[in-house]
């Protein structure tokens, strides 16, 4: 059975302030999780803000209190937000803030004009990537075919993040649960099409075996 084409952000709200509503890289790959044997979704799009903040600092406190939660200090970790979201560490200095529930031009500001008078910066870059979700038996192999990190649930358990790449692209990989079942790729919205059409050819033989 096909699966219904990925979402695309509502045209709800930027309309009204003259902007384009966007349109999701992968709507011509409708195909994907049927072709990779249920194991990939094309999540809808997806704010994501990049925070820039001195950790301890002013700016980082800010930043907790209009997420609701701390921003992680250590590498390779994300943390839930209490609306949904995820706050993912990137480097020392800096995280991405990843919010279904709100928009762009609502949730930028905000940590804008929190971060700012304290040092930091917030800067909206909800266009740069597309959220990939791996889950099921396949998703551990599917990632081992093209990607270098350990995805055993014993060293990469929910809450690890990694930036890595996957079939040559650059990706941030993190693990949602601690089974190893259950994935979020965030890949360049340039390289979104490329890499399901390689994760389609990974599952190649996984959908001979379904057959």
């Amino acid at each position: 059975m096909a699966d219904a084409a990925p979402s695309t952000t509502p045209s709800t709200g930027p309309s009204s302030s003259g902007l384009l509503p966007r349109t999701h890289p992968l709507d011509v790959r409708p195909y994907l999780t049927e072709q990779t044997a249920g194991a990939v979704v094309a999540k809808p799009l997806t704010t994501a803000v990049q925070v820039r903040a001195e950790l301890p600092g002013p700016a980082a406190d800010a930043a907790a209190r209009v997420l609701g939660v701390a921003l992680p200090a250590r590498p390779g970790t994300w943390v839930a937000t209490p609306a949904g979201g995820r706050v993912v560490w990137l480097g020392p200095d800096e995280w991405l803030v990843l919010d279904p529930t709100t928009t762009p031009w609502d949730l930028e500001p905000r940590l804008r004009e929190a971060l700012a008078p304290a040092g930091g910066a917030a800067v909206d870059v909800s266009a740069q990537r597309v959220v990939l979700e791996l889950s099921g038996p396949l998703a551990r192999d599917l990632l081992a075919a093209g990607c270098a990190v350990d995805t055993h649930p014993s060293v990469f358990p929910a809450g690890r993040a990694a930036q890595t790449l996957l079939a040559q692209a650059g990706v941030v990989l993190l693990a949602l649960s601690d089974d190893g079942r259950h994935y979020e790729l965030l890949v360049r919205s340039s390289f979104a099409r490329y890499l399901a059409d390689w994760l389609v050819d990974a599952a190649t033989e996984h959908r001979a075996r379904r057959a």
